[in-house]
C-alpha cells in the first residue's frame, strides 16, 4: 500500500456489510443526504471509511458488523419485496418478527409470487448469493390457465427472446394437468425481473401461480407461509465454502437442489 492509497473501505461497502442495504441502495441514500460520517452529511460515496469513524443512518448509529447470518422465509402472495414502496404497499419487511436484526433480500419475489425468499444480514453474502456467475439453481412450481399438452416447453428449454430480452434455457417439466390449469416445474439459474411469467406468455400460456421451493441447496420445505426460520451457521459455511470466521475460503459453486413435489402445493391450489 502506498501513501497515496486511502485506508479502509467504501463507505457503501461498509453500510451494505452492516446490513443496511445494499451496496447500490446505499450508493443512493449517501447522494440523498441520508449518510453522516463523523457528524457530517456527505453527498458522494467515493469516501473510505475505519473503525473510528463514526457512521449514522437517517439518525441511527451504523454499529460494526455481525457474523453472516442466512434467514429462509416463506413470502406470501401480496407483499412487495421492498423496504419502501412508493404506492404504500405492505412488504415483506413489515411482516417480519420483531425480533429480526435489519435484513435484505437475496434477489426478489414479486408481488404475486410467493415461496421462498431468503433473507441476510449481510451485503457481501446477499451479492455473492445473487451473482450470475455462481449459478445457483432456483426451482418454483408453476400453475397455469390451459392445456399443459398444449404449451410449447421445448421453446423454453432451448431459450426464447421476449421484447429484446434473452432468457436462458429452463429446465421444464409438465406434472399434471387439473381441470383448466397444469403444473408444471421450473428450474432456471438466471432469475431476470418476471422471466416465468414473460416467458410462459410468451409460449401463449398464462401465469396463475408461481411458488418457487429452493434457492440452490436451500430448501421451502415445510415452512409455512409467512414463518422464518434461520440457517444454521455451519451449513452456511459449508454450502458458501466459507470459514470459521465466515470468510470465503473459495469461490461459491453451485449445488444441485434437490428436487421436492410437496403434496400441499396441488391440494390447496
Amino acid at each position: 500500500m502506498t501513501k497515496d492509497t486511502p485506508t479502509g473501505d467504501r463507505i457503501a461497502k461498509v453500510l451494505s456489510r452492516a446490513g443496511v442495504a445494499s451496496r447500490r441502495e446505499a450508493e443512493r441514500m449517501i447522494t440523498e443526504g441520508r449518510v453522516k460520517v463523523n457528524g457530517k452529511v456527505i453527498d458522494s460515496p467515493a469516501l473510505n471509511v475505519t473503525l473510528k469513524d463514526r457512521i449514522q443512518v437517517d439518525g441511527k448509529w451504523v454499529s460494526e458488523p455481525e457474523p453472516a447470518r442466512l434467514w429462509l422465509y416463506h413470502k406470501p402472495v401480496g407483499l412487495v419485496t421492498t423496504t419502501r414502496d412508493e404506492k404504500g404497499r405492505e412488504t415483506v419487511f413489515d411482516q417480519l418478527p420483531e425480533d429480526m436484526p435489519r435484513v435484505m433480500s437475496v434477489g426478489r419475489l414479486d408481488l404475486n409470487s410467493e415461496g421462498l425468499l431468503l433473507l441476510t444480514n449481510d451485503g457481501e453474502l446477499k451479492r455473492n448469493l445473487e451473482l450470475p456467475s455462481t449459478g445457483w439453481l432456483r426451482r418454483y412450481r408453476v400453475r397455469v390457465k390451459g392445456n399443459g399438452e398444449k404449451i410449447d416447453i421445448e421453446a423454453l428449454r432451448k431459450g426464447v427472446t421476449v421484447d429484446g430480452v434473452k432468457y436462458a434455457p429452463m429446465e421444464v417439466i409438465f406434472d399434471r394437468q387439473q381441470g383448466a390449469n397444469a403444473w408444471f416445474t421450473i428450474a432456471l439459474r438466471e432469475g431476470k425481473n418476471r422471466e416465468i411469467r414473460r416467458a410462459m406468455e410468451h409460449v401463449g400460456a398464462t401465469v396463475n401461480r408461481l411458488l418457487r421451493l429452493s434457492y440452490g441447496p436451500f430448501q421451502l420445505g415445510n415452512l409455512k407461509a409467512g414463518e422464518v426460520e434461520e440457517v444454521k451457521r455451519r451449513v452456511l459455511r459449508d454450502q458458501m465454502g466459507w470459514d470459521a470466521e465466515m470468510k470465503p475460503l473459495t469461490k461459491p459453486k453451485p449445488k444441485p437442489a434437490r428436487r421436492r413435489k410437496p403434496s400441499a402445493t396441488g391440494k390447496n391450489s
